[in-house]
């Protein structure tokens, strides 16, 4: 069966700068170069994120390797610590300004949409020393100026921008999970550094709309929860407000979610009210995983957290993927895909990131390549899916593997790979995967021949 998609329609790759540059000492420190150079036994493998893909090197490599796929669309993020030599006085690096214009130029010159990202889970450590990172009004502010900055320096380069990546999937770890320092666990740390950085968005794309003339938007992770029993129905709504509608309500609809808010008031959380709303152009949807969600069955924790009202779990008979512990749900492409068209405007948006992680990867080599075939049937089940909503009337514009080369992976490092091209770690060499060959044909011709099940 022949799945089509419209001509126009964007296959591309997304990164960010902290996995992918290296050259730490270039730059100044960032919450992940602090954490990694305190606590190296943190991260797997005690490997950090230097030289990572060495891009900062190699940027003219990496760019001939996407030549190479054909990509349509590329998505990466400017560090918000290369690109100031003193963030606190917002002294310009001219060293880190002149590798993203070099960078970004040479993308360009390859006919390869370019969507820059302004932050992505990479904070200069300093903003967390002096003033507590995104807990504090001073950070906003000073991510405005960032921005600002960037938009002056880089705008004839950029095609789409992006304010944030996956601002819930930062926080989440950093005040939940331990996952991103400071490992400030607590549900008030969470509900105020989420609303500082809806402040923080809100600002930057009401500057950049009345001073330039691309489109803005933001990057939202969404983890569908799917609710098994009629009882767990509560339980799935407070997750969904919790993880999935901090920022697609107000980003889309202008307002926070009414049952969010009740929630807070309730425990007495304290929210700061946000007084101006102003519309994006696009949404990126960032999709690996639903989430299996119930009714809370043994509440341990001293003090509210959002899971005094459910708990997740994976059914029985349920497929995942093995190295991450995933449940693998295509069809829930469709299901967003209808309710951000039902519910949410039909706004334009894209499938920002979906991919396969797998772990050592390299028993899968084979005459001297990757032979990734589960990772090309993994795309073409979620293809098949976006392709049916798309057909349907869904506002979709395109999709992003995540990733384009192995890349760092925050703590995790480089144990799980989703990348259409290989990076060894030894032998430095970056290498065309099986799946970039299927991948760069569906970028050219926009059809795939779907898969066995259809």
């Amino acid at each position: 069966m022949k799945i089509q998609f419209p001509w126009e329609f964007s296959f591309g790759a997304a990164t960010s700068g902290p996995q992918t540059e290296g050259a730490s000492d270039k730059k100044v420190e960032s919450i992940w170069d602090y954490w990694y150079r305190t606590q190296p036994e943190v991260f797997h493998n005690q490997v950090g994120n230097n030289p990572a893909c060495n891009t900062y090197y190699e940027y003219m490599q990496d760019v001939e390797l996407m030549k190479e796929c054909r990509l349509n669309s590329f998505r990466t993020s400017i560090q918000w610590s290369r690109i100031f030599k003193d963030p606190l006085t917002l002294s310009i690096n001219e060293d880190g300004v002149s590798f993203y214009r070099n960078y970004f130029k040479a993308i360009k010159e390859a006919n390869i949409d370019l969507y820059v990202n302004l932050f992505h889970f990479d904070l200069p450590f300093v903003l967390e020393d002096e003033y507590g990172g995104w807990l504090s009004d001073k950070v906003v502010d000073l991510y405005v100026e960032f921005a600002k900055a960037c938009f002056q320096l880089f705008d004839e380069f950029v095609d789409k921008w992006i304010t944030f990546n996956e601002p819930i999937a930062f926080t989440r770890s950093a005040y939940f999970y331990n996952d991103i320092y400071p490992c400030h666990k607590g549900t008030q740390a969470y509900v105020t550094a989420n609303n500082n950085i809806l402040k923080a968005h809100m600002l930057a794309v009401s500057f950049y709309k009345k001073n330039y003339c691309k489109e803005i938007g933001i990057v939202l992770d969404l983890l569908p929860p799917i609710i098994c029993s009629k009882e767990d129905q509560y339980a799935g709504l407070v997750y969904d407000v919790f993880i999935n509608k901090i920022f697609l309500d107000p980003c889309i609809k202008h307002e926070y979610n009414k049952d969010y808010l009740e929630i807070l008031k309730k425990h007495e959380m304290d929210i700061q009210p946000i007084t101006e709303f102003h519309p994006i152009d696009f949404v990126g949807i960032n999709y690996y995983q639903p989430v299996y969600v119930r009714k809370q069955g043994d509440y341990r924790e001293s003090g509210f957290y959002p899971w005094y009202y459910f708990e997740t779990y994976i059914p029985e008979g349920v497929r995942i993927n093995e190295y991450r512990g995933w449940a693998i749900e295509p069809r829930v492409v469709y299901d967003i895909a209808k309710t951000i068209q039902n519910e949410y405007g039909n706004i334009k948006w894209y499938l920002s990131e979906n991919g396969m992680g797998v772990e050592n990867e390299e028993k899968f080599l084979k005459d001297g390549m990757i032979q990734d075939d589960y990772r090309t049937e993994f795309i073409k089940e979620h293809l098949y899916y976006l392709a049916k909503a798309v057909e349907e009337g869904s506002n979709c514009f395109g999709y992003h593997l995540w990733t384009f080369i192995d890349c760092f992976s925050w703590k995790n490092t480089f144990k799980n790979r989703y990348g259409l091209v290989s990076l060894n770690l030894q032998t430095r060499e970056k290498k065309l995967k099986k799946n970039a060959f299927f991948y760069r044909d569906l970028a050219v011709n926009k059809f795939f021949i779907g898969p066995s099940y259809v």
